[in-house]
């Protein structure tokens, strides 16, 4: 993206999106004045300067080092960090504290990725690009809701099925929105993908469709491999046994598969986040080398990353279980990183990761830990252990832009730039660098990452390592130690550009690594061998099928994950009001089988519990589970509803190879909450209200405030005892004027408060159940100065004699509703999404809507067919 006449804008020659933005993306101008930034460092909640708070932390750690040793320490950084920041953090950790204790939140969205292609490539790398999305003639999305999640691409995908037909296979427990544009959507058994990729490479072998000999050139371990996979899926009716799947399905994806030459296979969380992750990614990857189906144009397995630089973290080794460079734990290689930063203690073997990480805390093993960029209070598994750990810990750090769940609990917390006020380098999925240059200052004294690594090692002693003057100094380190004695030995090679000079890299363009010192290789690896193993060849791995496990207690599974519009935690999304439309508010999504059982009803209150937690959250009943499955998004914190984080409810059981957490299979149970009430507030200030514990509340943005979602199992009158406890809800002073228009015999109450005329907040107020439309009128009124007919119109809860009604929104970008989709196809004939944005312009900038408006499209079709 390029900042044009002050607006930011896609970059219309990069070759990673054309000009396209996500949704996210577009709505970036909104995020960049966000309030409550971190503005100065503060030390045990008192604001204090850099010079204080960098020496406290030099001395703690100096101090924690010498009396427990370097493994006491821990860096839990992520993939917002830009390649820089993640540089200087590792050399500081690994070479000169002396522990791997660094990992990173990309653990819990891509390690399993990692781990597979080391097991199958011998070094972590990705073998294809983005063009051989749109040369493929057959996609099979495995565990990614792309139209959603990656959307930039989604839409490439989108325009090769219209130009050359590619045929779309989705493999995935829910019917997503990429599901619904799919010619064949599989929603298999959660877990059970593993069962059917090796039902598949047994069909292929089976149906003659091996290489043999591109398999004999180029790949070691395909006779065990094709063996364990004959011997646990001899069939497609046995994979559709395993998976749950109607045979039909199975077969018409196992022949597509071996039918067609230009195959892709993109995944992504769907597979990564299991507890048979890596699993899961080598049954893919075998299948892809016993057909020979990599490194040549619309062919290979291809993992779409989670976050904006969890490549750039792997690259410089961001993992504990990496050193640095793709360089790992061998002798050879701890040697060849000690020399070349002449560090004084070098880590030799792997630190803890994530998981492990926060267990070491909450010990007592790790006593202090920085905490870079990520808010693992809400995000990481057993949430709630994880806050005890870091409360319980006695030095905790914490870098962040705003403050958020986990900056709470921290000893020391320290203001980093955002994204806009930030220079270095990212690196996308396809191995593509490319340069974030920073367009603003940053507020207050914010400092960038990097910056603060390297200061930080300065003071502990280690001066000349870390003098580094600017981004372009830390990059071209990174890209000499990438070429340092490789000679070949490892794919990831940046070594042209390690002799960059500042204005060089000031205009870098993009480009795909490697990039050694012999000149780039082309976009795809692997077709023609070379592989970073010692034969040279690939290995495919001989696996085997998880057995299926059942709770009797919890017999129902939570999967967790991602919404179109939001981001991790929302510490920015969540302020943006545009980016709240489409799903304002937290939902449990249950399959209506597993709902009837217990008499469970859409938009009504359960208790969702699991044996690590439980939270009260409102139904919504959704035919695109499978029965058993429960399915809620990991985006809302405890700043932004009762219910929040999921993460509080999600077990941590670990990929045994990549030690990546489970987070799509949760064991859990449910049970209905009696709901007495609901209600509906808005209101200017920030904040939330002071609920009893007997309320369920989500919050809002709004565009000149906060909505609430609000639901009680109490009686109504234990949250609203007297006036100054109404006035506290409601977040107004004793010399506001408060009014109020009631009709107790049908529970029905509703307030609103005003300086003057100006609208302040407004409450409304029903019985169970009761959908309260009226209260949607106030949401433009809120703030707004009223006449006397505009307050009784507010009270009455009218617009024009007509009662205001809810209409969820389609379109983001442009604010464009249901009602307004449908309206213009009933009113304008509308047949095509092409007709819809030719009117609304919904579907034209990111397109991730599209998928709804084609369900809008094909639901009129049906109701004139069934007219």
């Amino acid at each position: 993206m390029r900042v044009a006449s002050g607006s930011i804008v896609g970059d219309p020659d990069h070759p990673a999106n054309y000009g396209r933005l996500c949704v996210k993306g577009a709505a970036l101008k909104d995020a960049v004045d966000l309030p409550e930034r971190l503005l100065q460092p503060t030390l045990h909640g008192i604001a204090t300067s850099w010079d204080t708070a960098l020496d406290h932390i030099a001395g703690e750690l100096l101090q924690i080092r010498d009396r427990y040793g370097p493994d006491a320490i821990a860096f839990y950084v992520s993939g917002q960090l830009l390649t820089e920041d993640y540089y200087v953090a590792n050399k500081l950790m690994k070479g000169f504290i002396g522990s791997a204790n660094i990992d990173t939140n990309s653990r819990l969205c891509m390690s399993s990725s990692v781990a597979g292609h080391i097991r199958a490539f011998g070094e972590d790398v990705v073998p294809g690009c983005y063009d051989d999305i749109e040369e493929a003639d057959l996609v099979v999305a495995a565990g990614s809701n792309m139209a959603w999640c990656h959307p930039v691409l989604y839409q490439r995908l989108v325009a090769a099925r219209e130009r050359r037909g590619t045929k779309l296979v989705t493999i995935d427990p829910r019917r997503t929105a990429t599901a619904e544009t799919a010619d064949l959507h599989l929603a298999l058994k959660p877990g059970s993908d593993v069962a059917l990729w090796q039902g598949l490479l047994a069909y292929l072998a089976d149906a003659g469709k091996l290489d043999l000999d591109w398999i004999a050139q180029h790949v070691e371990g395909a006779k065990a491999a094709i063996a364990a996979a004959r011997r646990a899926v001899p069939s497609a009716e046995a994979a559709a046994v395993v998976t749950g799947l109607d045979i039909a399905a199975v077969r018409e994806f196992y022949h597509l598969f071996a039918a067609t030459e230009r195959t892709v296979t993109l995944y992504s969380q769907g597979v990564n986040q299991s507890s048979v992750g890596t699993d899961k990614v080598n049954a893919i990857i075998n299948c892809h080398l016993a057909t020979a189906r990599i490194g040549r144009p619309g062919m290979g397995p291809f993992s779409l990353t989670g976050q904006p630089n969890a490549m750039g973290g792997r690259e410089v080794g961001g993992l504990a279980t990496t050193l640095a460079a793709h360089m790992n734990f061998t002798a050879a290689d701890v040697d060849r990183v000690r020399r070349f930063w002449n560090a004084p203690r070098m880590a030799t073997k792997p630190g803890f990761k994530a998981v492990e990480m926060f267990e070491a805390v909450r010990e007592g093993k790790i006593k202090a830990i920085w905490i870079a960029a990520t808010n693992p209070a809400a995000s990481m598994p057993r949430a709630s252990l994880v806050r005890e750990a870091l409360a319980a810990c006695p030095l905790v750090i914490v870098s962040d832009a705003w403050a958020t769940d986990t900056t709470a609990l921290a000893d020391v917390v320290l203001p980093a730039a955002a994204w806009s006020e930030k220079d270095g380098t990212v690196t996308n999925s396809e191995r593509r660098i490319s340069r974030q240059r920073r367009f603003r200052e940053s507020p207050g004294e914010a400092k960038a990452d990097w910056w603060m690594f390297a200061e930080l090692g300065r003071r502990m002693g280690w001066a000349e390592a870390f003098a580094y003057r600017t981004p372009a100094d830390i990059f071209r380190e990174h890209a000499a130690l990438s070429g340092f004695e490789n000679r070949g030995r490892r794919i990831f090679d940046l070594g042209a550009l390690s002799k960059l000079d500042d204005a060089a890299y000031e205009a870098l363009s993009p480009v795909q690594w490697p990039v050694g010192l012999h000149g780039q290789s082309p976009p795809r690896l692997f077709f023609h061998g070379g592989f970073p193993t010692e034969s040279g060849k690939a290995r495919m791995v001989a696996l085997a099928c998880a057995d299926e496990t059942e709770d009797a207690d919890f017999p129902l599974v939570l999967n967790t994950g991602r919404l179109r519009d939001q981001w991790h935690t929302m510490t920015r999304t969540g302020r943006v009001a545009s980016l709240m439309r489409h799903t304002p508010s937290p939902v449990l999504a249950v399959h209506p089988d597993s709902a009837a059982e217990q008499e469970i009803a859409t938009g009504s209150l359960v208790r969702v519990e699991t044996r690590h937690g439980a939270a009260v959250m409102r139904v919504a009943l959704d035919e695109t589970l499978r029965p058993g499955a429960l399915y809620a998004a990991m985006h809302w914190t405890d700043q932004y509803t009762s219910s929040g984080p999921i993460g509080k409810l999600v077990h941590a059981a670990p990929d045994p190879y990549s030690g990546q957490p489970d987070l799509k299979g949760t064991p859990a149970r449910l049970s209905p909450m009696p709901e007495t009430w609901r209600g509906q507030l808005f209101r200017c200030c920030e904040g939330v209200p002071p609920w009893n514990g007997k309320t369920w509340w989500s919050k809002a943005q709004m565009e000149h405030g906060f909505a609430f979602d609000i639901a009680g199992w109490s009686a109504l009158a234990e949250t609203i005892s007297s006036e100054q406890a109404l006035r506290g809800l409601l977040g107004i002073s004793d010399g506001d004027e408060l009014v109020q228009l009631s009709f107790p015999r049908g529970s029905v109450y509703r307030f609103a408060a005003f300086d003057g005329d100006r609208l302040l907040a407004c409450a409304f107020f029903g019985p169970s159940g009761a959908e309260l439309p009226e209260a949607e009128f106030a949401r433009d009124m809120l703030g707004k100065s009223l006449s006397a007919l505009e307050r009784l119109s507010l009270l009455s809860g009218t617009s024009g004699g007509r009662p205001a009604r809810r209409s969820r929104t389609i379109c983001s970008c442009f604010a464009v509703s249901e009602a307004d989709i449908r309206l213009a196809i009933a009113e304008h004939g509308h047949v095509t999404v092409g007709d819809i944005g030719g009117h609304l312009r919904a579907g034209t900038n990111c397109g991730s809507c599209i998928p709804e408006l084609k369900k809008l499209l094909a639901d009129r079709k049906l109701a004139q067919v069934d007219g």
